[in-house]
């Protein structure tokens, strides 16, 4: 794939866009005719196909910032903060897969592109037929993996599913928005066409990233996971009125429970199809430091390293398909740079700007060790958790340094919650190395002066940086591939399906377990079941308590991601999380007490505006509207 993406840039030139809405009318017909004459322009042509992948990783594209996972300090907001402080607009939707943004080309365009290739790739000589049969269907599935990005921003979108030709009236051109529940259907039904001539696997390591039936059946699954979710699934309380100008109504306001089963099929589908091309939860099998040698032996730091090396060890068993473009690739904009930790013994840290965090909410939302929340967990101390006491269990040193105060709230967390946040005294392994954090104002790892590139919230995230990446510069950072999805998210779009339609059961606790193993945390019908230990006990037997366990595992598991907005929009819950304050610890301080605000708990360091139904779907941008007669703008727009 890196072969693929490489040839990107050499291709842009030779299917050039044009102006006009969706950008669907083919133009330069004999420079096309010319891509589709021999393999190695065919090659290119597939490449601009593959080029209008999202850059999930970038720092300003990170889908992370446009939820409760992430934030920065205001004077660095990326476009996804923007979204959480209510600025997103109809001259130029933020992030929007619409229309050109921000270098992100508009997916109606990639559309486009893939739509051209289809349609050509059989005029090549110098191919065999199996490869032009299997080319088009990576093309295939392409098309419809942009209208479902398309959909889950938009909801009711047109279907691009063959280029307008060039001599189209003006009726043709302007295209009218399709229900859902269609728009849904066709992209299944494309991506089931493309899966008959896809290759079951594609493991060769130039060609990583392409398209193969399992990432194929995986994305299907999350396609019609979001179809039978409350958003689009039965939704009259915000789109009753949503219709086009014909009176169409275009999101089902009549519930459909065979959504959810048609959601669990195909979650089912694929884990089994994984699993039969030798996929598996990733574990660390790597050299362990000298420094963790004696503490490997512990479970928890066992599990610590499967979860931070899982985002951050290549292609490893785990993961189904990644942008092939690595995370790093000495580019100052990708995210690992903007979430690295500064190294103030060093003479350059250009490569480590320390000002992408995690918000204050993501850090509560982890588990306890004993795999509870922590205000359902009975041996946890919620009520004190902001004070800071000395530490006093030797497991905690694992974590944290003995002989400083810690507040209650780090401490008795979960291996993940410690593979992903990084506290104050608490140990982080970065650089090569393993640093006891001093992050107060002034102090090694703390605010410096007046400097903008500072932890807001007090916490940094580990699991977005690799272990070895040094950020003394852009070219020693370690690089990896985004994961777009991986095994463990089948798990839990299987989990959420079964419930929503069967109710709780074994095989959901089996779905969510095979997760909890790695993380070495109890299993869900144990600890929940368990009154010694949580507040709640039983709660995993009802549909309504279980969905609240799969809901804040996902949050947990999926984490940083890039799922969280799209998960929180989808369970109409954006006003439960995506309102009110950014809290976090008092950075400019450094005294002890001052820091961690004497005890009383975190600060507002930031506001979210979410208003509702509005946000739920981006709006269309204004100019496409006044084209385009026959668009409906999206509802509060």
């Amino acid at each position: 794939m890196k072969d693929i993406r490489f040839i990107i840039i050499l291709v842009v030139g030779c299917l050039s866009s044009c102006s006009d809405y969706l950008d669907v009318v083919p133009d330069k017909t004999q420079e096309i005719s010319l891509m589709f004459e021999r393999r190695e322009t065919a090659i290119k042509a597939l490449a601009s196909c593959y080029h209008f992948l999202p850059e999930l990783d970038g720092v300003y594209s990170n889908y992370s910032f446009a939820s409760d996972e992430m934030t920065t300090p205001v004077a660095k907001s990326t476009p996804g903060v923007n979204i959480m402080r209510g600025k997103q607009n109809v001259a130029e939707s933020i992030l929007g897969y619409w229309t050109d943004y921000d270098g992100q080309g508009s997916l109606y365009k990639g559309i486009r592109y893939c739509n051209t290739f289809i349609e050509n790739i059989d005029e090549v000589n110098d191919m065999t037929a199996l490869e032009k049969t299997q080319w088009k269907a990576e093309a295939i599935f392409l098309k419809a993996y942009y209208h479902f990005l398309l959909m889950s921003q938009y909801g009711p979108i047109p279907i691009a599913d063959v280029n307008l030709a060039i001599d189209a009236g003006v009726n043709e051109v302007r295209v009218k928005r399709s229900p859902v529940d269609e728009v849904a259907d066709y992209i299944v039904r494309t991506i089931d066409l493309a899966m008959v001539d896809l290759k079951d696997r594609i493991t060769s390591t130039n060609d990583m990233g392409r398209i193969d039936q399992l990432i194929a059946k995986s994305i299907k699954s999350r396609v019609l996971l979001y179809a039978a979710s409350p958003l689009f699934n039965g939704n009259a309380l915000y789109y009753q009125d949503f219709k086009d100008k014909d009176g169409v109504q275009l999101v089902n306001t009549v519930y459909d429970a065979e959504k959810w089963k048609k959601a669990a099929d195909a979650a089912k589908e694929a884990i089994v199809f994984a699993e039969k091309c030798g996929m598996k939860l990733y574990t660390y099998n790597g050299v362990i430091p000298s420094w963790d040698i004696e503490h490997y032996k512990e479970p928890q730091i066992k599990a610590l390293y499967d979860y931070r090396y899982m985002m951050v060890d290549g292609w490893n068993s785990e993961l189904i398909w990644g942008n092939s473009n690595p995370v790093s690739g000495g580019d100052w904009w990708k995210i690992q740079a903007a979430a690295n930790i500064i190294n103030q013994n060093v003479s350059s840290t250009e490569a480590a700007w320390q000002w992408a965090v995690p918000t204050f909410d993501q850090v509560e939302a982890y588990y306890t060790k004993n795999g509870l929340p922590i205000d359902q967990d009975i041996t946890f101390k919620y009520d004190t958790r902001y004070e800071c006491k000395g530490i006093v269990r030797d497991l905690d040193t694992l974590y944290a340094v003995r002989n400083q105060a810690i507040p209650y709230l780090h401490l008795g967390r979960e291996p993940r919650f410690y593979a992903s946040i990084a506290f104050d005294r608490g140990f982080y392994r970065t650089w090569g190395e393993k640093w006891s954090l001093l992050m107060r104002k002034g102090e090694l790892h703390g605010r410096k002066g007046s400097s903008n590139d500072y932890t807001i919230t007090g916490y940094l995230v580990k699991k977005l940086c690799h272990p070895s990446s040094e950020g003394s510069s852009y070219d020693k950072l370690i690089d990896y591939p985004w994961p777009i999805i991986r095994l463990a998210e089948l798990y839990l779009n299987y989990a959420e399906a079964m419930n929503e339609y069967y109710g709780p059961s074994s095989d959901i606790y089996d779905a969510l377990n095979v997760i909890r193993d790695r993380a070495y945390i109890p299993h869900v019908e144990d600890v929940w079941a368990d009154e010694s230990l949580t507040l709640n006990p039983g709660k995993h037997l009802t549909k309504d308590g279980l969905r609240e366990i799969i809901q804040q595992e996902r949050r947990i598991e999926l984490a940083f991601e890039g799922n969280r907005n799209y998960d929180v929009r989808r369970w109409m819950q954006a006003d439960k999380y995506f309102n009110g304050t950014v809290m976090g610890w008092m950075v400019d301080e450094t005294d002890r007490n001052k820091f961690y605000n004497n005890n009383k708990g975190p600060v507002s360091v930031q506001q979210r505006s979410f208003i509702t139904p509005r946000d739920y779907l981006h709006p269309i941008k204004y100019s496409e509207i006044t084209v385009n007669s026959n668009l409906i703008q999206n509802p509060g727009w």
